[in-house]
């Protein structure tokens, strides 16, 4: 199953959204040099300043207790994301490949 993680046009956002059943709470920042992505579960953090490619797996780790992709897609092309084409033109989602 895909899930689309909703997101805001902003340059920073902190949200919480489940997955798998848990609570993870995204750090999502622009930066000069790209948008970059904190994942936490409770106070544990699972990802630390990623950067978000497209096309790309964010999780990449296979010992990740959140089982499954991330992955940010371009809907209009190849580009990476950054925070003013979020939404109308980025979108973030996770597929579980736990079940």
């Amino acid at each position: 199953m895909i899930i689309t993680i909703p997101l805001k046009p902003i340059p920073a956002q902190r949200f919480t959204c489940p997955l798998a059943g848990q609570s993870y709470t995204f750090w999502l920042r622009q930066l000069q040099s790209g948008l970059y992505l904190d994942l936490t579960i409770q106070t544990r953090p699972l990802i630390l300043g990623a950067l978000c490619l497209h096309g790309t797996d964010i999780i990449r780790n296979p010992a990740s207790p959140l089982q499954g992709t991330l992955t940010f897609t371009d809907t209009q092309g190849s580009q990476d994301p950054d925070y003013t084409g979020l939404v109308s033109r980025f979108v973030l989602q996770f597929e579980d490949t736990a079940s």
